[in-house]
């Protein structure tokens, strides 16, 4: 996070030239770790550059953990799309109007986009801005790209936003930079010919109406660190482990020659020795007390695949992301079992929501306050309830038969045994009591009170899914 204080700001807003050299320079000085990340996630890992001595295997094996943990971590936390509704249950006209818009502008894949570079780089950031159609919208950017400065003060309120891209020429090749900075109430976009010395030289500047700076982080945790981040010496050792394991097999395969009493010379073909024994698969000796032995030690494999089962427990352990592949995630496993295995991931996600979904709520700020200006009723943000919910194999059989014990010791209705039925699909209640209530017409039962859905229909109902599956 980059912090400034608020005083060098002139009454619009806007940093000093000073002050936004040295933010930017504070930026750019991050520049090599976001790379690094990027390499590790895209399998680009460290291994790959390793150089050994001439004549020696160099296998050189990167293995995508980061690929794996950021994906996993990111699908468990917005697999399924972020549900807006108000915490008193009533009906809001510019909620609704604004997740029109969500839905129209696919804030779903932006929201995807964000949670996948949180988990890779430590933070997500978008741009929200007004589109063709004079609405709000949002773009999910770069963390390279882009960066939000903070007041200094315990309540870390935003000053402003910058967001930088090189000048392209006609040809393709770059001629400075580009430069926005934007606060909660202008966009102004500079010119530089250098990030750090140049002076900036202001080309446009324009309005906008969303009450507070259109560029919002997404943080991944207190620390602003990717999933894999806190793994990579692992990563590292697991890859020079599994490419001195081929190494050390090419080497046992190319053996050293040892000759006693012996000194071997060209054949009449002018072949050498080491070419005979290629091809001919023989070398003839001058006599009985010649002798010719490989030169080799043994490949201790056993030891070699404990070390490597271990650094792959710890990447896993570590990272809190467990190998779903391995046996122990059998499709025949409880539900109990299951959420013990995962508990260290929840944990994890549970962490990673709540930062964001503070992210979520300051988008949800902006275009509540555009909405307003546009004429609809002014939304008390704080009292928006927003939820995530978890992309989770679901028991349907344990899950059922939870349900039956339930209505066994008439201990829930019948909507709370279809939200058992349906809890690790995470159904809303709008779609749990649709379905009770298509259940109870379907099976003719009189009454319109969805709770009156009788155990038996229940019960059919999760055959027929059965026998259709």
């Amino acid at each position: 996070m980059i912090q400034r204080s608020r005083a060098y700001l002139d009454p619009d807003g806007l940093p000093s030239q000073k002050m936004l050299q040295s933010a930017l320079k504070e930026h750019l000085g991050r520049l090599p770790r976001l790379e690094k990340l990027r390499k590790y996630y895209e399998g680009d890992n460290d291994i790959l550059q390793r150089r050994r001595a001439s004549g020696l295997p160099n296998n050189r094996i990167a293995h995508p953990f980061g690929r794996y943990i950021a994906s996993v971590t990111a699908g468990y936390l917005i697999g399924q799309p972020a549900a807006y509704t108000m915490g008193d249950g009533a009906p809001s006209e510019t909620l609704d109007a604004i997740v029109d818009l969500y839905a129209r502008g696919s804030v779903e894949s932006v929201d995807m986009e964000n949670a996948h570079n949180a988990a890779v780089y430590g933070r997500g950031i978008e741009y929200v801005h007004v589109d063709a159609d004079a609405s709000p919208h949002a773009t999910a950017l770069s963390p390279a790209d882009a960066f939000v400065v903070y007041e200094d003060t315990y309540d870390m309120t935003p000053l402003f936003g910058v967001y930088m891209a090189p000048k392209l020429k006609e040809t393709g090749g770059t001629d400075g930079f580009r430069v926005w900075v934007m606060t909660d109430r202008l966009i102004v976009e500079y010119y530089a010919k250098d990030l750090t010395v140049a002076a900036f030289a202001e080309v446009a500047r324009e309005s906008h109406y969303f009450g507070g700076v259109p560029l919002v982080e997404y943080w991944n945790d207190e620390d602003e660190r990717g999933d894999f981040e806190w793994v990579i010496p692992l990563i590292d050792a697991y890859d020079k482990l599994e490419s001195d394991r081929v190494n050390d097999k090419e080497q046992y395969v190319d053996k050293l020659i040892v000759m006693t009493g012996c000194v071997l010379e060209k054949d009449d073909q002018g072949r050498t020795p080491g070419q005979q024994l290629r091809e001919d698969k023989l070398l003839a000796l001058p006599d009985s007390d010649a002798s010719v032995e490989y030169l080799s030690s043994a490949l201790d494999e056993a030891n070699v695949e404990v070390q490597r089962q271990a650094l792959e427990a710890d990447i896993h352990k570590l990272s809190m992301v467990p190998d779903l592949t391995d046996r122990e995630f059998a499709a025949n496993a409880s539900g109990v079992a299951m959420r013990y295995k995962l508990w260290g991931l929840d944990q994890l996600i549970r962490i990673k929501e709540r930062w964001f979904i503070e992210g979520l709520r300051e988008r949800l700020k902006l275009y509540a306050e555009f909405m307003a200006v546009k004429g609809l009723p002014v939304l008390d943000v704080s009292g928006v309830n927003i939820a995530l919910s978890r992309s989770m194999p679901a028991n349907t059989l344990e899950q059922a038969q939870i349900a039956q014990y339930a209505k066994a010791a008439d201990a829930a209705s019948a909507r709370e045994r279809v939200a058992i039925l349906h809890r690790g699909e995470g159904w809303t209640d709008d779609q749990i009591d649709a379905d009770a209530e298509r259940i109870r017409m379907e099976s003719g039962i009189p009454g319109s009170d969805p709770t009156d859905v009788g155990m038996g229909d229940l019960e059919r109902r999760i055959q027929v899914e059965d026998d259709a599956r």
